[in-house]
């Protein structure tokens, strides 16, 4: 892993004070039984940020910088994570029609990438995605979104789910594709507030959030060939959406 030492933070009570002026962190490290009061402090604030801690061998710090790093190491964020409920708040007082894109499973940060690129050109407004199984939105990501992930909304959540039961009671709708639905993508009422469930490309989205979802839809397709790209995907809904409140 190679990072500059300007995206990570060393250090016991600099994390602190990281953590507690709101600095956006994409995840902490933690050297393997490392206790100490300090140490809940920070395990309880990353808990209240939605911020993962990862439980790695000294070695793994060591490799990562020469400084005194007390067993802690941060690695700054390159984006700001948003509250859902600020960005809700926001977008309707912005007079805004929610559009909004929830990432299930999807880990692959070029992707994610590519996903905020296509977002931006089609109007949504912000992006969710889990605090656990999503690597770094790092410069990697930055590129693949061509500067997009700094235009966009981006809201971690520890409960995708939870984050569904927050939409639903902002009054907006729940779109989520599957393969078996009835629905095509051309006819979904994207002429209301809404948010777009896209799953990863083998598993597709979890039983248990495509159940809250209000609609099902799939993509028609030519031929008998599995799916498209996740991100490929995503430009096609999008665009579906924004076709459908322009006309509007």
């Amino acid at each position: 892993m190679s990072l500059k030492q300007s995206s990570l933070i060393i250090g016991r009570q600099p994390l602190v004070e990281a953590l507690q002026s709101g600095k956006s962190i994409d995840k902490i490290l933690l050297q393997k039984n490392t206790v100490g009061d300090i140490i809940n402090t920070i395990r309880q604030l990353s808990r209240e940020k939605n911020i993962p801690i990862q439980v790695v061998p000294v070695e793994k710090l060591n490799g990562m910088t020469k400084a005194n790093h007390q067993g802690v190491l941060a690695i700054v964020a390159r984006v700001a994570y948003m509250d859902l409920q600020q960005v809700i708040d926001h977008v309707v007082s912005n007079g805004e029609l929610p559009l909004f894109l929830m990432l299930d499973g999807v880990t692959d940060v070029r992707n994610i990438g590519a996903i905020a690129r296509s977002a931006v050109c089609c109007g949504a407004q912000a992006l969710i995605i889990p605090d656990k199984g999503v690597g770094a939105l790092n410069e990697e990501a930055m590129k693949s979104s061509a500067g997009a992930l700094e235009l966009i909304h981006v809201c971690r959540v520890n409960s995708l789910l939870k984050a569904v039961d927050d939409l639903h009671l902002n009054g907006i709708k729940v779109f989520t594709s599957e393969m078996r639905a009835t629905e095509n993508v051309f006819e979904l009422p994207f002429e209301d507030p809404c948010c777009i469930i896209l799953g990863d490309e083998g598993k597709g989205v979890q039983p248990h959030l495509a159940k809250a979802a209000d609609h099902f839809f799939k993509i028609p397709m030519a031929g008998g060939f599995d799916s498209f790209n996740v991100s490929v995907a995503s430009g096609i809904i999008l665009y579906e959406a924004l076709k459908h409140r322009m006309g509007k």
